[in-house]
């Protein structure tokens, strides 16, 4: 798996990128931490991560098509460049005690639309700097970054967050933030190594024609090519399904749990998330050091994955120890991340390189589209108490996970990879 590394392009890629993850987690907890700092609300945190994913989910599609008609890596870099100076920006005003709600908005919506771009030119950039035999090994590498990530990043947020303490200050009483501008500068930080990674980097020039057209018509284009196999549209659907009812547990219930349930506050958070990402992380490896198993079990490998989430998440409804819940999120990772790299790399392989960044944002929008309105209804749905989010979701993703098993011949993996030989009109 390691043999990925010895291109130099994509090993650059890696580094930063690997980076850049770290940073990511120590944004994912010091922004709910500072928003229920700030307002007690969490209903205003579900708020401020949709404000986050719309933007993103509306732009994704046009960012796919930006990909594949101009270099991947200048898409990153631009992007990678603007993130540094809004984290930057946001960390200095709470270092100087000068953190207003609006400008958490203000960040979180930049933030979504600068994501719809990078997103899905990093993903579209892995097959033109490896051969297609490395994509299993290079895929589990930038994701077992990512998951590697997620176990360190949380717990170390988390402990720098409590360290230097997180009084609340709403309704004009003082507090001392330190800890979470800490961790926004850590972030800010982060993009600029990832920037410095992506200038080392060769060229990637667009491979897509297309000069003088429309701006709407490649986006059609890639949403004709994909939704007009029936695999793909089931797909689609039930990673939306699986991600809008998991989402909002997890990013909202999770650090209100933390907060409300165990004395560990801002640690615990940062714990559950990190044993997640250790679950993610070992799962990865195995997807990229094996190879992938037989459509039938990889199906069965799906619909169990499916019910372990709507089991794990409603059993953390009634979960009294922390380290209950991150076994539970461990074991849960571990098949999520062989199943993704397994899934990505397909959908790698069997696409053709000029539409590859619009059907990326296809599978990410199907993923991270559904998370404003998933984390909005969270926000909303956990001020009724935690245990009936978590229950509600839990029962929801049994239900998809009945439809999924009825239908199991409908998304056979088989048919996206005899479904993928039509080329587009501007290959």
């Amino acid at each position: 798996m390691l043999s990925a590394l010895k291109t130099r392009d994509y090993r650059m890629l890696w580094i930063g990128q690997a980076i850049s993850h770290l940073g990511d987690q120590f944004h994912l907890i010091a922004l709910p931490w500072l928003v229920l700092t700030l307002t007690h609300d969490p209903f205003q945190l579900g708020l401020v991560l949709a404000l986050a994913g719309i933007p993103r989910a509306l732009v994704m599609l046009v960012g796919g098509a930006f990909a594949d008609h101009h270099s991947p890596r200048l898409v990153m870099l631009v992007s990678d460049t603007l993130r540094f100076a809004i984290v930057g920006t946001l960390a200095v005003a709470v270092l100087t005690g000068g953190v207003r709600l609006w400008m958490v908005y203000a960040v979180a919506i930049s933030f979504g639309v600068v994501s719809g771009f990078f997103m899905p030119a990093a993903e579209a950039s892995l097959p033109r700097l490896l051969e297609s035999d490395q994509l299993e090994a290079g895929n589990a590498l930038m994701m077992g970054a990512d998951q590697l990530a997620q176990f360190v990043g949380p717990a170390l947020a988390g402990t720098i967050i409590a360290l230097f303490g997180t009084a609340h200050v709403a309704a004009g009483a003082g507090g001392d933030l330190t800890g979470v501008g800490i961790a926004f500068a850590v972030d800010a930080v982060s993009f600029a190594v990832s920037a410095a990674t992506l200038l080392l980097m060769r060229a990637l020039p667009a491979l897509a024609a297309g000069t003088g057209r429309h701006p709407l018509k490649p986006i059609g284009e890639g949403l004709r090519y994909a939704l007009s196999r029936p695999v793909f549209r089931w797909m689609l659907a039930l990673l939306a399904a699986a991600n809008f009812l998991l989402i909002g547990p997890l990013m909202v219930g999770v650090p209100v749990l933390a907060q409300e349930r165990f004395t560990q506050g801002a640690a615990a958070f940062g714990l559950l998330i990190s044993a997640y990402g250790l679950g993610n992380l070992c799962g990865m490896i195995v997807g990229g050091s094996t190879r992938r198993p037989s459509s039938r079990l990889f199906s069965a490998l799906v619909l169990a994955l499916f019910a372990g989430f709507g089991l794990v998440i409603g059993a953390l409804a009634f979960i009294t120890s922390v380290w209950v819940g991150v076994v539970l999120l461990a074991v849960l990772g571990v098949g999520n991340g062989y199943i993704a790299v397994a899934l990505m790399t397909l959908l790698q392989r069997t696409t053709p390189a000029a539409m590859l960044g619009r059907v990326m944002s296809l599978v990410i929008l199907a993923m991270l589209g559904v998370t404003p309105l998933s984390t909005a209804l969270a926000g909303a749905v956990v001020g009724f108490g935690a245990p009936a989010l978590f229950v509600g979701c839990g029962l929801g993703m049994l239900a998809v996970t009945a439809v999924a098993a009825a239908y199991r011949h409908s998304w056979s993996l088989d048919g996206l990879e005899n479904g993928a030989v039509a080329a587009p009109a501007d290959a």
